[in-house]
């Protein structure tokens, strides 16, 4: 007897016994990905700025009877990161995924862009990946095992007008992607990256065509299958972290609606 194709089989709790960190989880991509993980047996510490948020994805993971902690964090500040890392690491244990979801970013011209937006949005989409990665690969290298998935974006793997900034810090991460993957190899620890295409979050409403801007240039990177949604990219991100991927390190998986391909 065939299945019956209408019956979604739950996911298999890839995750039981593990301690999974997602940062920006207060939202969009970071909520689902939170979510995915604690449904699929996670302890999952919520990492966010805006502490409600983070309230209420701890609200919907507790009611799917996840386990879950919310914890405020600043990931471009390096002692608020480290020691938030080790307070998930004593209440929850040795962390065993590491995504790095928070991202910030918006369109504007280049030639007109303040050098301040310029730094805050490196800050956080590159500079608070390296440093979460950075306290974490700490637990993760003694004993070694882990994996970690960082959220790159097609727009660090193809030209994007108008978004020079956030291309760049995208494009930054998925060289660090590469290169950590290169030289811990062997050494237990996984990294990966998911570049998702146009997500249906709050963020995409930081997107908006600049004054003067040409509509030509978002069609360029709009697919035809039209927006994915979180939990999309968040099926990625929870098969990049589980075992199910073991033997995959270094790798960028596009979830775009074919606009790389």
């Amino acid at each position: 007897m065939s299945p019956d194709p209408t019956v979604v089989t739950p996911p298999a709790r890839r995750f039981d016994g593990k301690t999974a960190i997602v940062t920006g989880a207060g939202s969009g991509i970071g909520r689902a990905t939170a979510i995915r993980l604690a449904v699929e047996g996670a302890s999952v510490a919520c990492l966010d700025v805006v502490p409600d948020n983070l309230d209420e994805t701890v609200e919907a993971l507790t009611i799917l009877g996840g386990n879950a902690v919310a914890y405020r964090c600043d990931v471009t500040d390096e002692a608020v990161v480290h020691e938030t890392v080790a307070e998930v690491a004593s209440a929850l244990g040795r962390p065993d995924v590491l995504c790095n979801v928070a991202g910030i970013g918006t369109f504007a011209h280049t030639a007109e862009m303040p050098l301040e937006k310029w730094d805050r949005i490196l800050a956080v989409n590159l500079t608070g990946t390296f440093l979460m990665t950075k306290a974490v690969l700490a637990y993760m290298l003694e004993p070694p095992g882990g994996s970690i998935v960082n959220i790159a974006s097609t727009a660090g793997l193809m030209g994007s007008a108008y978004s020079a900034a956030y291309a760049a810090s995208k494009g930054g991460v998925i060289m660090f992607t590469k290169a950590l993957a290169i030289e811990y190899a062997g050494r237990g620890v996984r990294i990966n990256a998911v570049a998702p295409g146009g997500v249906d979050t709050p963020l995409l409403g930081s997107f908006q065509l600049p004054e003067g801007g040409d509509m030509k240039h978002i069609y360029r990177i709009t697919s035809r299958m039209g927006f994915c949604t979180p939990d999309q990219v968040a099926a990625a991100i929870a098969f990049l972290a589980s075992e199910e991927s073991a033997y995959t390190t270094g790798a960028v998986l596009a979830v775009d609606g074919g606009i790389t391909a």
